[in-house]
């Protein structure tokens, strides 16, 4: 079972590739996909290489996922 992660509602909060993936139900490998591709939110990324810690702000998180709404 998922680990229930407590989620800051502030919309200036930074939140890590976990807490994401809690919120948009996407793995943290996909995360990094889209990171690679420049396909999902806008991320921070605090230093060089491929072990830098990475952050979202929870705004662009949010404006991300509302422009991948697909009207039926």
């Amino acid at each position: 079972m998922p680990e229930s992660l407590a989620l800051p509602t502030d919309p200036d909060a930074l939140l890590t590739a976990k807490q994401v993936s809690s919120l948009t139900q996407l793995d943290e490998q996909t995360l990094a996909n889209m990171r690679w591709r420049k396909t999902g939110p806008k991320y921070l990324k605090f230093g060089e290489g491929r072990s830098a810690p990475v952050r979202y702000r929870r705004r662009d998180v949010l404006a991300w996922f509302e422009t991948s709404v697909v009207a039926a």
